[in-house]
């Protein structure tokens, strides 16, 4: 019996012994799933609250064109008034924003591949096209994707409130019809904007942050992490992510080798580390947008 029970602590001290030490070194595949995890929790937490004071304004707008179509226009002229009086607050501001969001959506499209199967497929896409098989190739170019997309649609604070004043002014002045147009106009003008955050950088600076956190303890461990992110670099590059920063891929590469370097010699790459997660971050967020 006392053999048995030893076995078992010892069996359980083993696994965890496992267990820890893989929590302390994931895999880079593991680094990456975890990254776009917490990239995608971070949108979510970020997740732009919709302003309440602009959906219950639009609800009462709607309302009023309801009200003028029934010929109620005083109700009509309470609600616009009610309307305006939801957007004091933000109006008075001096930091006032230009858009107010209302609704975002948020979708993921991470393709699995490697660059080397970017590049593969490029290549089937022109034989496609070759071929003449438009539809075919159409499909395949879609899947080359990998990104979290977001996409806000917003109310353009500079004429929503000017309008709705404009609509009240029609209403006193009994011309109900022009006050009908001029809010379906309103009602009808928004500003979408579209975020790309491209997942292989996401990698790529992740798995820049682990190899940094585990240099000093596990420089095998590091070099493979930050193999994995110049993989990862090279799979944004043959996607065609092109940013507007100065810093180019080649120049991020370049960084990449010289920490590899670091780390196998007298492996003091401290600052090494932080220029180069601060020139990925940087690269990363002046992605070109789809407006």
């Amino acid at each position: 019996m006392k053999k048995i029970i030893l076995s078992t602590i010892g069996a359980s001290l083993l696994l965890n012994g496992v267990l820890f030490a893989k929590a302390i070194n994931p895999t880079s595949q593991e680094v990456s799933a975890k990254a776009v995890q917490k990239e995608t929790q971070k949108v979510d937490d970020k997740r732009l609250k919709l302003v309440k004071e602009a959906l219950s304004s639009l609800e009462l707008s709607a309302s009023a064109l309801k009200e003028l179509n029934e010929n109620k226009s005083d109700k009509a002229k309470k609600d616009i008034e009610l309307a305006l009086g939801k957007l004091e607050s933000i109006l008075a501001s001096k930091h006032a924003p230009e858009l107010l969001p209302i609704d975002q959506k948020v979708i993921v499209k991470n393709f699995i591949g490697s660059a080397k199967d970017v590049k593969a497929s490029v290549e089937k896409v022109k034989e496609l096209l070759d071929d003449g098989k438009i539809q075919e190739a159409g499909d395949l170019l879609i899947s080359l994707q990998s990104e979290i997309d977001i996409t806000t649609v917003s109310l353009p604070l500079k004429t929503y409130p000017d309008a709705l004043k404009l609509v009240s002014k029609y209403i006193i002045e009994e011309q109900p019809k022009k006050a009908k147009e001029i809010l379906k106009v309103a009602l009808s003008t928004f500003s979408e904007t579209k975020e790309i955050i491209p997942i292989p950088l996401v990698n790529t600076l992740r798995l820049v942050e682990v190899a940094s956190d585990v240099a000093k303890k596990d420089k095998e461990q590091a070099l493979k992490y930050l193999k994995s992110a110049n993989e990862e670099l090279n799979k944004a590059q043959e996607l065609g992510y092109i940013s507007e920063s100065t810093t180019t891929y080649k120049e991020l590469h370049k960084l990449i080798k010289g920490v590899e370097k670091e780390v196998e010699g007298p492996n003091k790459a401290e600052k090494l580390f932080k220029e180069l997660g601060n020139k990925i971050k940087e690269f990363k967020e002046k992605i070109f947008s789809k407006n």
